[in-house]
């Protein structure tokens, strides 16, 4: 049986938690799209490196999801995070599904270092 997207996405997130890139890639279809504001990225290796940057900007990050909204086979997530002195408080990523996996995901946001105000 086909998990729903919204099955898919909390197992997503348990593996963003811990790190792995690997079991992050698992969750995507092996002709994924990674898209962020540098480019487009194909493949579960493109989502590792995406996510590999994402992790580097905010290592041991305390993520933030804010309302995520589903739409049958899409989700539309804002969220913020905080990792020592860095953080992103305009996160907008956007997710497709198909069957099971997560087959297209878009990233974007503005990394803040320093002190917050």
């Amino acid at each position: 049986m086909t998990r729903s997207p919204q099955e898919t996405f909390r197992n997503h997130v348990r593996a963003l938690d811990s790190g792995d890139l690997d079991a992050i890639a698992a969750h995507f279809t092996s002709d994924a799209v990674f898209v962020t504001p540098a480019g487009v990225l194909h493949g579960r290796d493109g989502v590792k490196h995406g996510i590999g940057a994402v992790l580097a900007d905010l290592p041991d990050a305390e993520w933030n999801p804010k309302s995520p909204i589903f739409a049958g086979d899409l989700l539309f997530l804002e969220w913020a995070a905080t990792a020592g002195a860095a953080r992103v408080e305009d996160g907008l990523d956007t997710f497709v599904f198909r069957d099971g996996l997560i087959r297209a995901q878009t990233v974007r946001y503005t990394l803040l270092t320093g002190p917050t105000t």
